[in-house]
């Protein structure tokens, strides 16, 4: 018997060093766990393919990597550190052109068609850029605080606390709970939410740690990475079935 589950497209990590593509398993297994078949896309700044793309799948989870590029957004940023060791592999990918072309394609396709997103990391700062929102482009340069937001590993571990926006989402799905325990691996983040998002969660000095939609039927982004830690936080495996199961609801606004 066919099984009917969710085909959620997963963006591409890109390895310079050996020139080729490949992924994280959190990404995948999450997904897996929540009932959705995820498959990683090509790297691909083909409008035609893309196009095919946002049609073909269900949902769509655009990872994290290196800093988004200058380019990206209704106005160009001045300039953008880049960052030694990248927030998804700490292999020292400054930036990725590559994957800012393909995302900036994707990203409208996709919310044309209001199919469901999720962004992690630099998911989160990418699509707040590229819809008119500002970034730290560094935190411990442009905003120096207590708080440690580029931990060391083990990841699957919590770093900090972030306190939920009432009545947003999330807020929502972690019902009783004002904050929540998060890991932390990043040095860029959101400045101010570009029009049409609103913010669901901050850090204790802070920074923006999570942006949703209420125009779209699901585009959650976080800046901790819940790929990580889904088999040992309940609450992390909980976005992923959240995000799933979009899928199948109808729009609610």
């Amino acid at each position: 018997m066919m099984i009917d589950r969710p085909m959620v497209a997963v963006t591409p990590l890109m390895d310079y060093g050996k020139d080729s593509l490949w992924m994280l398993p959190g990404y995948m297994d999450a997904v897996l766990r929540a009932g959705g078949t995820p498959v990683m896309l090509p790297l691909t700044d083909d409008a035609a393919v893309v196009a095919q793309c946002a049609e073909r799948f269900d949902a769509f989870l655009f990872t994290g990597g290196p800093d988004v590029g200058p380019s990206v957004g209704p106005d160009s940023m001045t300039d953008c550190t880049g960052d030694a060791t990248d927030d998804a592999t700490g292999r020292g990918e400054v930036l990725s052109p590559e994957r800012d072309r393909m995302e900036s394609l994707l990203l409208p396709s996709v919310m044309r068609l209001d199919k469901p997103i999720l962004g992690i990391c630099r998911g989160v700062q990418f699509i707040n850029r590229f819809l008119g929102g500002t970034l730290w482009r560094d935190l411990p340069t442009e905003h120096p605080g207590e708080i440690e937001h580029h931990m060391k590993p083990p990841y699957d571990a919590f770093g900090h606390t972030v306190t939920l926006t009432p009545g947003t989402p999330l807020a929502k799905l972690f019902t009783g709970e004002s904050e929540i325990p998060v890991n932390s691996y990043h040095h860029q983040a959101v400045r101010e939410p570009a029009p049409g998002l609103r913010v669901m969660a901050t850090a204790p000095d802070g920074v923006i740690e999570a942006l949703w939609r209420p125009a779209s039927r699901f585009l959650w982004a976080v800046q901790w990475h819940p790929e990580f830690l889904y088999q040992v936080d309940s609450r992390s495996q909980a976005i992923f079935d959240t995000f799933v199961t979009a899928t199948r609801t109808t729009r609610n606004r």
